[in-house]
């Protein structure tokens, strides 16, 4: 574990950049509360601190990783629950909750504060749950990296509220939790096959095996391989084969002269036809109409 700095606390306002660059880190911080102290200890404004008999709401997301000594979470999801080393605190906006630690432990705890479009947009997704809750952390101390370089930003005198670099480490703090974050089967095992299943999508687009294929090869039942894939990559199994082709039709149509029966044939489409159909449908022109604008992109006066 990283030696632990001295308390910290420090929150911004939300900037209208937040929504251009789609998430922003509002504040964070890290204390370390000794066994028998009053929790939560002063300093924080008056929306972000608590009683235990009154919990709290929050109108952003925080994440909380526990760096040592046990304690005690609650929320409206998630009735009592034990925490330690290494867990974190997932606290989506508008969710009630309340956390404190064990009075013969104490414990140290560090957080950073998310807004942005981002987080409602992987909510709603199903890519993060809307539930206040606990999860183990694999990596804590990859975790602790990323929130300590943040509050490292938070801390100089002149930052701002609008960081981009700030708002790009926060995004890989929840990229982190996202991945770890899944409930019922380790979400590492889902992982795998999801990847050995885009493995052999893209493998030979001309002859791509079929979702029920792939679920019977994987050892997974068919409606868990459609629910698992789409919440791993956003995609439902067909939608991601139907990209991947469109995405490959659109880098040769820029960077070689294959006719557009052939490319349709190389890339599993029944004619060009319905290449050219659904390339129009996803990208708004058609393939002759986008190899000539790339051409002339690349035209050398």
């Amino acid at each position: 574990m990283i030696t632990a700095n001295p308390p910290f606390a420090r929150y911004l306002p939300s900037s209208p950049m937040t929504q251009v660059w789609g998430l922003a880190v509002t504040g964070g911080g890290t204390q370390k509360v000794a066994a028998g102290e009053p929790y939560p200890p002063p300093g924080h404004p008056a929306d972000h601190g608590f009683t235990w008999d009154e919990g709290r709401v929050l109108g952003a997301m925080q994440l909380v990783l526990i760096l040592d000594g046990k304690g005690r979470f609650e929320s409206r999801d998630f009735p009592h629950r034990e925490v330690s080393r290494g867990d974190v605190f997932v606290l989506p906006p508008r969710r009630w909750h309340r956390y404190r630690p064990a009075e013969a432990t104490g414990w140290e705890e560090l957080w950073i504060e998310l807004e942005g479009p981002v987080v409602d947009r992987l909510i709603s997704s199903g890519q993060l749950e809307p539930a206040a809750r606990v999860i183990p952390c694999r990596r804590p101390t990859e975790l602790e990296r990323v929130m300590r370089e943040i509050h490292a930003k938070l801390s100089w005198i002149k930052a701002s509220s609008n960081d981009a670099e700030r708002g790009a480490l926060g995004l890989q703090a929840l990229a982190m939790i996202v991945g770890e974050s899944t409930p019922g089967r380790a979400h590492s095992d889902q992982a795998t096959w999801v990847q050995e299943a885009e493995q052999r999508m893209a493998a030979d687009l001309r002859h791509a095996p079929r979702a029920e294929t792939l679920a019977r090869e994987l050892g997974v039942s068919y409606s868990h391989f459609r629910r698992e894939f789409r919440r791993v990559t956003g995609m439902a199994p067909h939608r991601y084969l139907a990209r991947l082709r469109l995405d490959r039709a659109r880098r040769m149509l820029g960077s070689s002269g294959v006719g557009l029966d052939q490319l349709a044939d190389r890339l599993g489409y029944s004619s060009a036809f319905h290449l050219s159909a659904a390339f129009k449908q996803e990208f708004g022109v058609s393939p002759r109409t986008w190899r000539a604008l790339a051409a002339r992109e690349t035209d050398v006066e």
